[in-house]
């Protein structure tokens, strides 16, 4: 087993400094440190995962608006979740706070239970999630190890290895334990959080304004930014698809929802085919005589483990007689309450805007050319 290293200052005197720092310089009025529900914070909690505060704030203030608490978010229809969801990314986590909201709701009679343990065994509620919900909305000793945590952490005992490595995370896990006291749990969390988001950050950190820059291991080596050491690297690879823009003599686009799991799972989507030769015989099967439109500039799109390559094909037809349970139409001039992925919302913004643009009687045929698009 791993050694655990020893703290660079006492408990007392670690808390001592950050809370005074957080006093003076810590964010104290984010919209979901107003009203601190487990609910609220657990929405919170969930969105800032992987996003930053500034891209958070909006989305949060527009869920509130809409699922004020937990029984009525649990109540609502998945697409309505996902819709509002739309340009977050990482939509898992938007279907896991859907159905999270359902088990609540069923098991626990709408009430959040206070146990580290029944909390992170809720869908997308991993330790340090649980604990920064126990923490600011009870004031529970409850302790957290989100990115920022880790970054911190790391830093300032000099960590080696990446914290995603078992060994490596028990070490911080030992380290944010040590540190977290006993009181003002909601502001400690919180002051943690924002040490790491705004003065150890993982690019350009603030050395000269933190409170710990005379203790800290890393700082005293002038190898800031070794710490936390990264994954191991791989190089991503390259997937390619074409996305059918299937516009009938309405305007309607033709969307399907993606499979419950998986990429951009409970999305309404672009149908999408591996290559031309596989759109074309789609096509065959289903709609022969389609007029196909010159094809759209590929653009790529980013995941964390690969880089999707999008070729949209546009394709005009009359009528589709049946389109089944799993696909839709939709008139982008009339936009509707769904979940869709960044990119295919970003098509159908662009079929919008163009449509809004041309002679009604030329909607289909100019709004779709590729000139007009990129």
């Amino acid at each position: 087993m791993m050694e655990i290293a020893t703290p660079v200052l006492p408990a007392d005197a670690f808390q001592q400094r950050l809370l005074r720092w957080f006093d003076d310089h810590g964010r104290h009025d984010l919209p979901w440190q107003q009203e601190r529900t487990p609910y609220r914070v657990w929405v919170s909690e969930i969105m800032l995962q992987q996003t930053q505060v500034a891209t958070v704030i909006p989305y949060f203030e527009r869920f509130m608006a809409r699922f004020p608490d937990v029984a009525s978010l649990a109540r609502a229809d998945q697409d309505e979740v996902l819709h509002l969801w739309t340009g977050l990314g990482y939509y898992a986590r938007g279907r896991n706070l859907h159905r999270a909201a359902g088990v609540i709701v069923d098991a626990h009679g709408g009430e959040f239970p206070m146990d580290p343990e029944a909390l992170a065994a809720l869908p997308g509620i991993g330790r340090s999630t649980a604990g920064a919900i126990i923490a600011q909305s009870s004031g529970r000793r409850a302790v957290i190890l989100d990115g920022n945590v880790k970054r911190s952490l790391s830093r300032l005992h000099a960590v080696e290895g990446w914290p995603g490595r078992p060994a490596v995370e028990r070490r911080l896990w030992a380290l944010a334990e040590h540190y977290t006291p006993d009181t003002r749990l909601a502001d400690y969390t919180q002051a943690m959080m924002d040490l790491g988001a705004t003065l150890c950050r993982r690019g350009r950190p603030e050395c000269g304004r933190c409170p710990f820059n005379d203790v800290c291991v890393a700082h005293a080596r002038g190898e800031e930014r070794r710490f936390p050491e990264s994954k191991p690297r791989k190089a991503l690879p390259t997937r390619a698809t074409v996305m059918l823009l299937l516009l009938d003599g309405r305007g309607r686009v033709l969307l399907e929802q993606r499979p419950p799991s998986g990429l951009w799972g409970g999305l309404w989507s672009l149908p999408q085919f591996d290559d031309a030769g596989a759109l074309d015989a789609w096509l065959a099967a289903h709609v022969p005589g389609a007029e196909l439109e010159p094809g759209w500039e590929p653009f790529t799109h980013v995941f964390s483990h690969f880089r999707l390559e999008i070729t949209p094909q546009p394709v005009l037809i009359d009528s589709l007689d049946s389109v089944g349970e799993t696909r839709r139409w939709y008139d982008p001039l009339e936009p509707e309450s769904i979940g869709m992925a960044a990119p295919v919302k970003s098509l159908l913004d662009k079929l919008s805007s163009l449509a809004r643009r041309a002679p009604a009687s030329h909607r289909n045929s100019q709004a779709h050319h590729e000139e007009s698009v990129r």
